[in-house]
């Protein structure tokens, strides 16, 4: 059985839950189901994404979100930001939960698709690409995030990524060097890390 929540179609029955969760100083509403990552709650590594990402200093242009889920961080961002925003992730039971939680909350500049990391996205000039990848997917899930990312970004974008030390923080950060020849790590808090690259 497909039971994982990176897989394409959950075979497991619907369970499906609402509530609210504040991020960056607005509260959202969620729709949930059965296996989607972190259904119960926006799971710490993703808050501290959201509230250490700035589109500051970036380019033009749109950002998205490689593994959305259900869809706090796209969401978020596109509400904090301002910018378009795509979102894409494996799972289509997490897609249509995003597309039902960019209504739910007034969200509607962002576009949001089913795509094996990157094999279904088109745009090649985003500001910025973000993930908090699927860990139980495996090192090659991860790591292809990294190196695909570079191709997908305009002079000057970002990838930021959130990954626990003990999940494999070290190996991700020395990916993002490799690919990039930079790789900073932005903030750490209670074991995660948020790494940042920049296209040179």
């Amino acid at each position: 059985m497909n039971n994982h929540y990176y897989t394409n179609q959950p075979e497991v029955a619907h369970n499906r839950k609402q509530w609210t969760f504040p991020l960056k100083g607005k509260t959202y509403t969620f729709m949930t189901d059965s296996n989607v990552f972190s259904k119960g709650t926006v799971d710490f590594g993703s808050r501290v994404l959201i509230e250490t990402f700035t589109a500051d200093n970036l380019p033009e242009g749109a950002i998205l979100d490689v593994g959305c889920g259900y869809g706090p961080i796209g969401l978020s961002l596109a509400s904090d930001t301002g910018r378009a925003v795509e979102m894409v992730d494996v799972n289509e039971r997490a897609v249509e939960l995003a597309k039902e939680n960019a209504e739910l909350n007034k969200i509607d500049h962002v576009t949001i698709y089913t795509s094996f990391i990157y094999e279904s996205v088109e745009n090649n000039q985003f500001a910025a690409i973000v993930s908090n990848p699927p860990i139980r997917a495996g090192k090659e899930v991860v790591h292809t995030i990294i190196s695909g990312s570079h191709e997908k970004l305009v002079k000057g974008g970002t990838l930021t990524i959130v990954i626990q030390k003990k999940q494999g923080a070290p190996s991700a950060k020395a990916k993002m060097e490799e690919v990039f020849g930079n790789a900073e790590i932005v903030k750490k808090e209670k074991g995660y890390f948020i790494i940042v690259s920049e296209k040179e």
